[in-house]
């Protein structure tokens, strides 16, 4: 499932880094952290979007001017998120980087229905490598037209699914169809006006800084409809618990699938 958290901003023109993602996966970790259950504080089933809002660019980064900034977070485990909410409006504030945000209310996506592919954009990159510590493996460019690019987000995939405990040893063998073809165009057209579609970003774990590539454009992926699922509500890729490989459907319009949502407020 998938909601959106609102918040009022409450000192708007106020910044944060352009990729912001290891911010808000450290306010997350506090929240979860504060609930102090041990099942759900290291628990990496979900996925969260950046903070949407109505922005400017400079050079300290993203300056946010409406009252209101949204964040989406996903995961298949309602109880989870039910979790994380309880604990977040339990603070009449939370801090992330300069900004200083009011949880005010939550909506919920209505959920997608899965054929045998599906057309997505990113709306955060896709990591294909983990990282460790003094290793620049994980910044390497792999082009996504290549099997490989294909092979790696489906090593992490399976292997995630399969420790969720959620599927059988028979289910897992038969989700062996998976294949990503980007949109040939959408690179074409960025390479040809020097644009990037692959960076270098930042991931913090355990304290350290790693560096990884991510890849930020549209593809369909065919794969099981459990699968695209997964991913849907997962996020693609590695480190998908840190904000990175977060997906929504193409050429839909995500305001016209939206229900208030009343979270349990008693599970913390």
């Amino acid at each position: 499932m998938r909601v959106r958290i609102i918040f009022l901003l409450k000192n708007r023109g106020s910044h944060i880094p352009f990729h912001h993602q290891y911010l808000l996966a450290q306010m997350i970790k506090g929240v979860l952290m504060k609930g102090s259950d041990e099942k759900y504080i290291n628990y990496s089933f979900y996925n969260f979007s950046g903070l949407k809002g109505q922005t400017k660019i400079s050079r300290k980064g993203l300056h946010y001017y409406s009252s209101r900034v949204t964040l989406v977070l996903s995961s298949p485990s309602k109880d989870f998120i039910d979790y994380f909410l309880a604990n977040l409006f339990d603070f009449p504030k939370v801090e992330l980087g300069a900004l200083a945000l009011q949880p005010e209310f939550v909506e919920l996506e209505e959920a997608v229905e899965m054929g045998e592919y599906g057309k997505f954009i990113c709306i955060s990159p896709l990591v294909l490598m983990n990282s460790s510590f003094n290793d620049s493996t994980a910044k390497r460019f792999i082009p996504p037209e290549t099997d490989s690019f294909s092979d790696l987000l489906y090593e992490s995939t399976i292997q995630r699914m399969a420790s969720t405990g959620d599927f059988t040893d028979e289910q897992i063998a038969s989700f062996y169809k998976f294949q990503l073809i980007p949109d040939k165009n959408y690179i074409a057209r960025l390479t040809a006006q020097q644009k990037k579609y692959a960076r270098i970003y930042p991931v913090f774990d355990q304290d350290v800084k790693y560096e990884v590539r991510g890849y930020t454009f549209p593809f369909t992926l065919y794969a099981a409809p459990e699968v695209l699922d997964f991913v849907f509500n997962c996020g693609l890729g590695q480190f998908t618990h840190k904000g990175f490989g977060m997906l929504d459907v193409a050429n839909s319009d995500p305001n016209s699938r939206v229900l208030k949502y009343e979270f349990n407020a008693t599970v913390h």
